[in-house]
């Protein structure tokens, strides 16, 4: 009897001794991961508040009940019908990507330029560079929109995209640290094989350099897709130029009383953003890692 029950108590025994190490690695992991999936909630409970406002009745909204009595997909419609979202949303969409790419465009060579090669000033260069990121855009709006104005400009979306053709504090900043980490062989061989500066930079640097190019492209688009103080500036007077972010603020004073639309608009205005950053977060995030970490 002693024989044939001493295989089942080993069994018992093993088994008993695995399930420990794996409560362990359980209770593990819930501490480990607590604090992000708190925060987690956090940040994604207003949104989940926003997309059931947004489905719900005008007499349901904001009220104790927080489920939807009966879903009113219709609203995504009828707002439409209520505002130029439209326009709106084609008016963000030319401002936030013609800034990005002239940005861009401008910022790539002077952070090249910045990061290596070698001239005279320049050290002064880079300190002018992030002197003017600590700026406030307030202290100079008043010089700049008189500028504007006398162009007669004012009351459209190009002060805030023109400006981008001559760079971006902060992108440059970002680039330059990034560009400065790439060894100088690259460039060295580079120019053995024939390539000038300007062949350097297009068929070996901005390759090596991509993650950094997604992450101040997105940096600035995103932030040109939520400017409120710029279209509201420039474009305050006319409403065919109004931006996401403005007239959803002038949606929300007309409609105060339908928390359900105003949600959809705005939930509408959140969708481009979300879809932009989930299909390039990758290198979004490794570019900002590459960038400050190097």
């Amino acid at each position: 009897m002693t024989l044939t029950l001493a295989p089942a108590s080993r069994a018992r025994n093993a088994a008993g001794r695995t399930r420990v190490p794996r409560r362990r690695a359980t209770l593990n992991w819930i501490a480990t991961h607590a604090i992000a999936v708190a925060l987690s909630i956090m940040f994604l409970g207003p949104l989940v508040f926003i997309a059931l406002t947004a489905v719900m009745t005008d007499h349901q909204a904001l009220t104790s009940q927080l489920w939807p009595k009966d879903w009113e997909w219709g609203n995504f419609a009828e707002i439409f019908q209520k505002a130029p979202l439209l326009t709106w949303i084609l008016n963000t969409l030319m401002y936030a990507v013609l800034a990005t790419v002239f940005m861009l465009i401008s910022s790539i060579p002077v952070a090249y330029a910045l990061a290596r090669l070698r001239f005279p000033g320049r050290k002064v260069a880079t300190l002018l560079v992030i002197t003017t990121m600590m700026l406030p855009p307030q202290v100079v709006a008043v010089p700049i929109y008189i500028l504007w104005a006398r162009f007669h400009l004012t009351g459209t979306l190009w002060p805030l995209i023109l400006p981008m053709l001559l760079g971006d504090a902060f992108s440059i900043f970002l680039l330059r640290q990034f560009l400065a980490t790439i060894p100088k062989e690259y460039s060295d061989a580079a120019r053995v094989d024939g390539y000038g500066e300007f062949g350097t930079l297009v068929r070996v640097i901005l390759p090596m350099a991509k993650p950094a190019i997604a992450a101040v492209a997105l940096f600035q688009f995103f932030y040109c897709w939520n400017d409120y103080y710029g279209p509201l500036l420039y474009a305050g007077t006319d409403t065919s130029h109004w931006t996401l972010s403005v007239g959803l603020a002038s949606f929300r004073a007309v409609h105060r009383v339908q928390w359900n639309l105003t949600m959809a608009a705005t939930l509408l205005a959140m969708a481009p953003v979300i879809i932009v950053f989930f299909f390039a977060q990758k290198a979004f995030i490794e570019g900002v890692k590459l960038t400050g970490v190097k």
